[in-house]
């Protein structure tokens, strides 16, 4: 086999045997496929597509292609979670310590943000000392103590993926389904896991916004890691706003804690109400609780007690955080004082907002990567006062930028301005968990 033979194949229309993708795939790994070839290959999947039977083939080579983690030491389901990312999407700062304290184990491989998204990773390293670069070993040891660990993608996990991710980015093939599907559920089955819920994301801050295009993707995330005997699941969630308050590394920690601690408001309970309902369904999938009521109820006792914010700080102290964070998170967390308003510029109702522009003011003032070697600052954000639906006089805040640079600062307050429409009717209220897909 030739890597332009199987190029040809795809570019043609045809369909790959599996020993033709794992032919490819091998040669991604081993550096054998020019990153031309690859190239070429990546954009012939994004106007083709894949079957079904190519989609599992892609994703069990990705699979193989490095390691596949094994806890099996650790007598307890193994579960997770995975969004597609949105402006504000916090939940698996809540969910990882709802399930472990409900009895699950959760192996996270999180992400850093770029673009209009933010990433996981980001968040934790705002927390003073905290490590998402653990070992595979330190990882498995924080995984046995706390219930739960979050670390970055090692070169052990899914290494065919990093490759292809990166030329994803940079050949504009991100919103192949077939693609993502694969890089998805490669690292996700990498991890050892028994269950998996997918939050998928629709709306204007959502990598696909249309809602149809949500419903194709997230029915080929169950339905791959289904095949491959993960037990998934995946929801439909609304993005088209920002997923609670804040938005921003620092102040997106905050809000969690704070969560967790039980102080929530209305502006907060969105984050808290899919959170729940996350981490209940994957109770269900790793057959921890036989209904998706007796879930919901268990992951609200462990909120409640206090059970989940005590084993939070427990993963925080052995990722060689800060706990304090748990107790005086205002003190502990970079944050800054200085802040630009953002005013309505007319009465009425916020009818529309733009979430991705919100994500990308954000980004653009520091606070996210607008190139992969950009440099955060967890101190830049926004926080949003006003929802969808709110009635608004000329002049009053619809939130704040809070940047230590006044230019960065003043420049995010007017794109987010812009990224607020503002109408004379109430609009209808958005749900908040628009489908689940089996």
């Amino acid at each position: 086999m030739r890597p332009q033979d199987i190029i040809r194949k795809k570019r043609d229309g045809g369909e790959l045997s599996r020993e033709e993708i794992e032919f490819f795939v091998s040669g991604v790994t081993s550096g054998d496929v020019a990153e031309y070839q690859i190239s070429a290959w990546l954009m012939a999947v994004f106007l083709n597509g894949m079957t079904d039977a190519e989609q599992s083939a892609l994703t069990l080579a990705m699979l193989h292609s490095g390691e596949i983690l094994n806890f099996k030491d650790i007598p307890k389901p193994k579960v997770d979670k995975h969004s597609t990312g949105g402006v504000g999407d916090k939940t698996s700062l809540l969910i990882a310590p709802f399930v472990a304290a409900a009895g699950a184990c959760e192996p996270m491989i999180s992400g850093r943000g770029l673009g209009h998204t933010g990433g996981t990773l980001d968040k934790l390293e705002s927390i003073p000392g905290y490590r998402v670069n653990l070992s595979l070993s330190e990882f498995s040891a924080v995984l046995d103590q706390c219930g739960f660990a979050m670390n970055g993608q090692t070169a052990e996990i899914a290494p065919a993926d990093r490759k292809l991710y990166a030329l994803r980015d940079a050949t504009a093939t991100i919103e192949a389904i077939p693609l993502i599907v694969a890089s998805i559920i490669s690292k996700k089955c990498a991890a050892g896991l028994d269950a998996m819920a997918i939050d998928v994301k629709t709306g204007s801050g959502a990598f696909m916004r249309e809602r149809e295009q949500s419903r194709r993707l997230a029915r080929a995330l169950a339905k791959t890691g289904n095949s491959l005997g993960v037990r998934s699941q995946a929801l439909i969630t609304d993005m088209n706003q920002p997923l609670g308050q804040a938005v921003g590394n620092s102040v997106e920690v905050l809000e969690c804690i704070q969560l967790l601690r039980g102080e929530v408001s209305e502006g907060t309970k969105p984050v808290l109400d899919l959170s729940i309902e996350l981490a209940a369904r994957m109770l269900v999938l790793a057959k921890i609780e036989s209904s998706i009521e007796s879930a919901r109820a268990r992951i609200k006792q462990v909120h409640e007690s206090g059970a989940a914010l005590e084993c939070f700080r427990q993963n925080v102290e052995a990722q060689c955080g800060d706990p304090r964070v748990c107790d005086e998170p205002e003190r502990i967390l970079p944050l800054t004082d200085k802040s630009f308003k953002v005013e309505s510029p007319r009465s009425g109702f916020v009818v529309k907002v733009n979430a991705q522009e919100i994500g990308h003011a954000i980004a653009e003032a520091g606070g996210g990567r607008v190139r992969v070697e950009d440099e955060i600052d967890p101190r830049v954000a926004f926080i949003a006062e006003l929802r969808i639906g709110d009635e608004v006089r000329a002049g009053e805040s619809i939130g704040v930028v809070y940047s230590a640079d006044q230019d960065c600062g003043q420049h995010a307050a007017v794109r987010i301005q812009a990224a607020y429409e503002i109408g004379d009717e109430r609009p209808a209220a958005l749900e908040l968990i628009k489908e689940v897909i089996e």
